[in-house]
């Protein structure tokens, strides 16, 4: 595949003239922005990127964006993406997923993206309900949620998106919050990565469940409530006066005291993005007792589906005529006359 030169474009050029149509105050909103914002910077143009999605709130996306888009059937948007990155691999291709799309009736369908390692980036935005629907619990919801298929509170252990991916054989994982400033710079690596591109962004339902990730994303609380990840950078949080080491008897993190910002004495781990066992051990620190982990968890780029059937079909069709006619009146034909 021909790589494209970089090209200019403006907020503007991804801006589509449709009516955005979300709750008001619906996280969905800070998401859409942080996207158009961040398009310009990759260097692509509208005209070769496309927006797929499936079903739910999370699903009108595709409208918003001046790009090509397919809004497709519940659960199903990967295999759509599926098809269209392989019959035009020069395609920049987007997913737009929620809890219950992504994760219920699509899980089949995501799992089988994620171990294949399209070249794709997947936006699953995580509000732990079922919003379109009116307010169900869904496979990301905690233990205790009233709805109204649950009214008694759900009785079900909520999935995890970012173990499910890193399970699934995803090359590269990360998350983010729908209103914090670093979700841009999130993006612009999930889009560097070749490959599929997993990213859970932690989404505010204003109607069915409002708040309900205040306790972390809250920004006068952010400091001791969150982690974020980078290459090669120890993980620290509150203002530098914590961080997360190696607790070697249970082969799990733990959270040390950092004196004097001393933090290799503290026994503080370097975040290395590469290492499948840290980004699994990040995904599943319980909160409360540990901060959220944010950002790129994971990233160990692999060779691509897209690429690989490329290659296979390159190969097979050397030295061979492209006859179609011929290929269909192949093996036992009969002629009525």
């Amino acid at each position: 595949m021909n790589e494209m030169s970089p090209v200019k474009t403006t907020l503007k050029d991804w801006e589509s003239d449709q009516e955005v149509r979300w709750c008001p105050g619906c996280g969905d909103y800070a998401i859409l922005k942080a996207v158009q914002r961040t398009m310009p910077d990759l260097g692509v143009t509208p005209e070769n990127t496309v927006f797929i999605s499936g079903i739910g709130c999370s699903s009108r996306f595709p409208y918003y964006m001046e790009t090509y888009g397919f809004h497709t059937i519940h659960g199903r948007a990967p295999t759509i993406a599926t098809g269209v990155k392989l019959a035009n691999p020069e395609l920049d291709v987007w997913l737009i997923t929620g809890d219950g799309d992504g994760l219920s009736i699509g899980g089949n369908h995501m799992l089988h993206l994620l171990r294949r390692n399209l070249d794709c980036q997947v936006l699953l935005f995580n509000n732990e309900i079922y919003g379109l629907t009116k307010g169900q619990y869904s496979p990301t919801s905690r233990v205790g949620t009233r709805s109204p298929s649950t009214p008694f509170g759900s009785v079900d252990r909520p999935v995890s998106p970012c173990a499910f991916a890193l399970g699934a054989g995803a090359r590269f994982v990360a998350r983010g919050i729908d209103v914090n400033k670093n979700l841009s710079a999130t993006l612009k690596e999930a889009h560097a990565h070749k490959g599929t591109s997993f990213i859970e962004i932690f989404q505010n339902c204003i109607v069915y469940n409002e708040d309900v990730f205040e306790p972390f994303a809250a920004k006068k609380t952010a400091d001791d409530t969150q982690v974020w990840t980078v290459h090669g950078e120890p993980l620290l949080f509150a203002k530098g006066e914590k961080g997360l080491a190696l607790d070697t008897d249970k082969l799990e993190l733990k959270v040390v005291d950092v004196a004097d910002g001393d933090w290799e004495a503290a026994g503080v781990v370097v975040h290395d993005q590469t290492n499948r066992g840290l980004a699994q051990m990040l995904v599943q620190m319980p909160f409360g007792d540990f901060p959220v982990a944010l950002g790129t968890l994971y990233c160990d780029p692999a060779p691509t589906f897209d690429s690989a059937v490329g290659e296979q079909n390159s190969a097979a069709s050397v030295g061979k005529d492209h006859d179609l006619q011929a290929l269909i009146g192949q093996g036992q034909t009969w002629t009525v006359e």
